[in-house]
């Protein structure tokens, strides 16, 4: 995988380093919410607070698989060997996912007070393969999962017209959205074989898509504001009036209407940025593409960071327990992030590591 599955390409009009920075630090903040947002008994207040925060962030795996689609599926790129893109991507990838497997083998073992026994890592090493190390490991899957498919989707880019396109993301939205709410509603809905094109596929494809879309700014921020007030709303009435339907983070998903709308809106918008933002000659633009060039390992490593936080490893917590998360939330997601980034810079000092962090 290349800087997150994204191949850098500056002759495109795409402010890359200003998406992946904004995703990666959406990613941060979305986890640096969980924990109120989950908790079994939490004040209503935090709660709320919790799921404001989290609804802003949604947009951020979105985010990268749109950047992802724009960057591996141009139509210049056809023509590069099936086998050549495959391991060129899966070989980085699977460097990073052995990694830091490993690392949160360990890190299990130490948080849990797991006993260090041979069957013990045998069987942490098999559930690590197979169905990954920790919750953001499911990210790998995904991202070899749309390799695996891009070479079929760069043909159909390329010899289809945007019609075709257009069909091929409403296939895709009215199965994984679309047919889902219908069911959530009504209790009733077609057989899910129907559709066939599920998962990210959509966001792959139109990442690749809009970058031909333009559309006023006063649309995409009232579609925006839409999908965020939407999001909250929709949460609110599935946790307490229609609680008895167990669907209360059903909204909450990023294969949702409200979300699919939000993150193609911000998708639009962040594509109207000059692509060398924030600028050569800005003072920011190392720690941007620091930041930049290093979101896979950061996507990766943060969750240690963040729950030696929250689970008070360092002789203090920063939880919801212990402060407000009007305040807790966004200065854990900041503490989080630079002290992973930083980490992660010094890891790339040392040749092994920089080899294998991703």
């Amino acid at each position: 995988m290349e800087q997150n599955g994204l191949e850098p390409n500056k002759k495109l009009a795409i402010p890359v380093d200003l998406i992946r920075t904004l995703a990666i630090g959406l990613v941060v903040l979305l986890h640096a919410s969980n924990e109120a947002l989950q908790a079994p008994s939490v004040p209503v207040p935090y709660w709320w607070t919790a799921l404001i925060y989290k609804s802003l962030a949604l947009s951020c795996v979105p985010l990268f698989v749109m950047l992802s689609g724009a960057l591996l599926l141009q139509p210049a790129k056809l023509n590069e060997p099936i086998r050549v893109f495959l391991k060129k991507r899966l070989t980085r990838i699977g460097l990073a996912f052995v990694f830091w497997s490993m690392v949160y083998l360990a890190w299990g073992f130490f948080v849990y007070n797991v006993p260090v026994t041979l069957d013990n890592v045998v069987q942490g090493i098999v559930k690590d393969l197979f169905t990954g190390a920790w919750y953001q490991f499911w990210f790998i899957y995904l991202i070899i999962g749309l390799y695996l498919v891009t070479p079929i989707l760069r043909v159909i880019i390329a010899y289809g017209n945007q019609r075709i396109t257009r069909y091929l993301i409403g296939l895709w939205f009215a199965g994984v959205a679309i047919l889902p709410l219908i069911q959530l509603g009504f209790g009733y809905t077609l057989d899910a074989g129907v559709f066939v094109l599920g998962g990210f596929i959509g966001y792959f494809v139109m990442g690749s898509y809009l970058q031909k879309i333009t559309l006023r700014n006063a649309i995409l921020y009232g579609l925006l504001i839409a999908s965020f007030v939407g999001t909250v709303f929709s949460v609110w009435l599935m946790t307490y009036p229609l609680s008895g339907l167990g669907q209360s983070d059903y909204f909450l998903g990023y294969l949702t209407v409200n979300v699919i709308v939000g993150s193609a809106a911000l998708f639009l918008l962040l594509l109207k940025v000059k692509p060398d933002w924030p600028g050569t000659n800005n003072p920011m633009r190392p720690v941007v593409q620091a930041i930049s060039n290093n979101t896979l390992p950061i996507f990766l490593f943060h969750i240690i960071i963040l729950e030696t936080f929250e689970r008070g490893l360092l002789g203090f917590k920063i939880s919801y327990t212990t402060l407000n998360p009007i305040i807790e939330i966004p200065l854990l997601a900041a503490l989080t992030f630079f002290i992973t980034l930083g980490l992660v810079l010094l890891m790339r000092r040392v040749p092994v590591l920089k080899k294998l962090i991703g």
